[in-house]
């Protein structure tokens, strides 16, 4: 005979925990989450709809291009950023509905970036999360520009400019607000010097699936020479920041329209600008194309 509980077998594994019905573990909860996702990233109608948003951002950069190269030869003075570029949708006879259908696809290409953060596998933890936050910030900027885009549906209006030196005057007045500043502009700076090493490295590639031949070349030039006038509008808008810090003037950060501008200032600027202006039309190309041939 042996001591212990009657009827259980002391060589036996310990009882299996059970949960309450309604009570998940935390695994459980995860799995749930990612099905939940998978679900949301692999729906056709959303993907379709994120397709269309990769073709508004596509446009959306051309008109900025076609604006600088304006302000370059002669001093247009319309605004070269996303407000810019939607109050000019805004003048047709169905803008209104046109700026929805926008703010619609970007919204969807946001809800498509999100569901793809969280279902994100990589060998190292590192890049794997650095890829998430990256889907998570971009995932947020379209979600802006949706909401500007909504403004101007209705018949508002933003101004960017404005917004960015309120942002940093606030920022600036702030204990700290300097370094602060400082901080955000490199950070801004860091994203633009990104698309550029994206352009030398055509790290873009890894995002299509295009046929091999004549058009896939074209996509791939028109993705360099976009990442890099994409990514030197992007550093100087974050140097701006960093003048603003060093100078505690924040009407110098003024945002992409101010930038822009600047590089008129500098010898041969109006040159420079039609070269970054045409940077920007060829990166709203790639957009277009990657409209086709984005892995989704």
């Amino acid at each position: 005979m042996h001591s212990g509980r009657p009827g259980r077998n002391p060589l036996s594994r310990p009882d299996r925990v059970v949960y309450p019905a309604g009570m998940d573990t935390g695994e459980d909860a995860s799995e749930r989450a990612k099905d939940a996702a998978r679900s949301t990233r692999d729906s056709p109608a959303l993907r379709r709809t994120a397709r269309i948003g990769f073709a508004v951002l596509g446009v959306l950069h051309i008109l900025i291009g076609a604006i600088a190269v304006s302000v370059a030869v002669g001093g247009d003075a319309r605004t070269a950023d996303q407000g810019g570029a939607m109050q000019q949708l805004r003048q047709n006879a169905i803008g209104g509905l046109v700026l929805l259908i926008v703010a619609l696809a970007l919204a969807a290409l946001a809800v498509w970036r999100i569901a793809d953060a969280f279902l994100t596998s990589g060998p190292g933890g590192t890049t794997r999360w650095g890829r998430r936050i990256k889907n998570l910030g971009v995932a947020a900027a379209y979600l802006v520009l949706a909401g500007t885009a909504i403004v101007y549906a209705v018949g508002g209006r933003t101004d960017a400019s404005q917004s960015s030196q309120t942002l940093s005057s606030r920022i600036l007045s702030a204990p700290g607000g300097g370094i602060l500043l400082t901080v955000i502009g490199l950070a801004v700076a860091a994203i633009g010097g990104g698309f550029i090493v994206g352009a030398i490295t055509r790290s873009f590639t890894k995002e299509l699936r295009v046929p091999r031949g004549t058009r896939k070349a074209a996509i791939e030039v028109f993705g360099v020479v976009g990442y890099l006038g994409k990514g030197v509008a992007v550093v100087v808008t974050g140097l701006l920041f960093v003048i603003a810090s060093i100078t505690r003037d924040p009407h110098k950060a003024a945002g992409l329209d101010a930038a822009l501008r600047d590089i008129t200032a500098l010898p041969f600027g109006p040159v420079l600008l039609c070269a970054v202006a045409a940077g920007l039309v060829a990166y709203g190309v790639f957009c277009i194309a990657r409209a086709w041939y984005e892995r989704m």
